[in-house]
């Protein structure tokens, strides 16, 4: 009859202290299972149980954050909320993929056209919706796949939703305002999208309170199509909504939008501590 195979005293010590490939410690593990003896021999204090513990929770309960929470991180953001802002859906690769595939379109395409008015248009009426897109997308039920763990948080409802969206628009305007500065002709003109885009992602912000933000979106991109579309058929003039003229309109605008979603999510923020 052959002898039985136990593990040898110096690959129990490599196993305890850990530095056995996961081939030996599955070999190892299996034998001890069967064998009391060498159970018995495994040295299985509580303080190499707690480190094998702590181990694990690094791995499981303590993920390495990535990137973007990182660097929010060493910016000053708790990291509990950093957490939150880079899990935001309108922040996922896809999205902003998608928004750098837009934005250099329109660049690629004005300098081809060597400057024409109408690529130029173009820019200037896509650009507000895009950080209004981002907001909508932001926060909700039917966008966010994390939204029902989100929702058990503290941080869920008014002040998450809030975060998320600033988060968003100032990633949406930084891009956007990085592809104005590569656009052909007067830089003036090709940075009247600002303040409309300010206008749009306030306006959702503050209806955001009433109605789901997918549905106010859709609604405030649909009346700005509908205005550019007015002022060129029933005004003949197409870049009115971006005249020097009206940028005092959109700027008293924000101040008025910024009061009102102060004011709203101070309340909504009261509402939910009661």
């Amino acid at each position: 009859m052959s002898a039985v195979w136990h593990p040898p005293a110096d690959l129990v010590r490599r196993y305890t202290a850990g530095r056995l490939d996961p081939v030996q410690v599955m070999s190892v593990e299996a034998h001890v299972a069967r064998c009391a003896r060498c159970r018995a021999a495994v040295p299985y204090e509580e303080e190499w149980l707690a480190a094998a513990w702590e181990r694990i929770e690094d791995v499981v309960d303590r993920p390495r954050p990535g990137p973007g929470t990182r660097l929010l991180v060493r910016a000053g953001v708790p990291e509990h909320t950093a957490r939150l802002l880079t899990a935001t859906p309108s922040l996922t690769r896809a999205w902003l993929v998608a928004v750098t595939a837009v934005l250099a379109f329109a660049v690629v395409a004005a300098r081809a056209t060597s400057g024409d008015p109408d690529v130029l248009l173009a820019f200037l009426v896509t650009a507000p919706v895009l950080p209004v897109a981002g907001i909508a997308l932001a926060y909700g039920r039917s966008v966010d796949p994390a939204y029902e763990l989100h929702a058990a948080t503290p941080m869920a409802g008014a002040r998450l939703f809030l975060l998320r969206a600033v988060s968003v628009l100032s990633v949406a305007l930084g891009m956007t305002g990085a592809a104005t500065l590569l656009l052909p002709g007067p830089l003036g003109l090709s940075a009247a999208w600002l303040l409309p885009a300010l206008t749009l992602g306030l306006a959702l912000l503050a209806l955001s309170g009433r109605l789901p933000p997918l549905l106010a979106g859709a609604l405030l991109t649909t009346g700005w199509f509908a205005a550019v579309l007015l002022c060129d058929g029933a005004l003949h003039d197409r870049f009115l909504p971006f005249h020097p003229a009206s940028q005092p309109l959109y700027g008293g605008a924000v101040l008025a939008l910024l009061v009102l979603v102060r004011l709203r999510h101070r309340r909504l923020t009261l509402g939910e501590r009661r």
